[in-house]
Parts: C-alpha cells; structure tokens; sequence
C-alpha cells in the first residue's frame, strides 16, 4: 500500500470522520512515516483547537503592515468602465487578495504564539 493513499484517509482519522481498519490500519501500525504524519495532524488538531477560545488584540498598524507586504510592486490603476470579462478578473482578483490577507494574518497570529510558547521554554 502507497503513503499517499493512506495520507489522505489521516486526517480524517483524526477528526474523526474515519477509522483505520484493515490493509490501512496494518499498513499505519507498521509505517513510521505514516505514524508521523498522523503525529504531526493530531498537534496541528491540539493546537488550532487550543487557537478556538484564544482572542488576539492587535494594534491598528497591523492591516496596514500587511497590506505593505501583499501590495504588488506595479502601480495599481483603477478601471473606469467594467464590462463582464473584466468584472470577473476583478473579482477573482479579490478573492486572491482577501485569501492572502487572510493567510498573511494566520501566519502571523500562529507565528506570534508560537515565539510566545518558546519564550515560556526558555
């Protein structure tokens, strides 16, 4: 049995959608890297689980912190006359940009409890 196969039914192990049973549970009690990877999906489970109650405060420069970052380098000029085309190049544009805010400020909250987490270690 391939990795790969296997891989896509850990997650849903975890969330406890499915189980492990037959070749597939063999195969994972036997495969460390499947035994790792369904390690890693059960802390990520633990830590945006651990994120649910969390309330984070920020400073008002944080949007404009990462919209500096998202920004592309080219000027932007605003279209004056939309036809349907290019309303719809807008807004797939958008959703781009809303995904990549919304990953960038993700990125940022776990990045920030993390370092928390490791000044608490030390």
């Amino acid at each position: 049995m391939l990795c790969e196969t296997v891989s896509i039914q850990l997650a849903e192990v975890v969330d406890g959608d499915a189980s492990l049973a037959g070749e597939t549970g063999r195969h994972v009690e036997g495969c460390l890297r499947c035994q790792a990877e369904l390690a890693q999906y059960r802390r990520l489970l633990r830590a945006l689980t651990s994120l649910r109650d969390h309330h984070l405060f920020v400073d008002d420069t944080l949007l404009d912190e990462i919209l500096e970052v998202i920004r592309p380098p080219a000027p932007v000029h605003r279209l004056h006359r939309l036809n349907y085309r290019s309303k719809k190049v807008a807004y797939i544009g958008g959703f781009a940009a809303a995904a990549t805010a919304g990953a960038a400020a993700g990125a940022i909250v776990i990045a920030s409890r993390l370092a928390g987490k490791q000044r608490l270690a030390s």
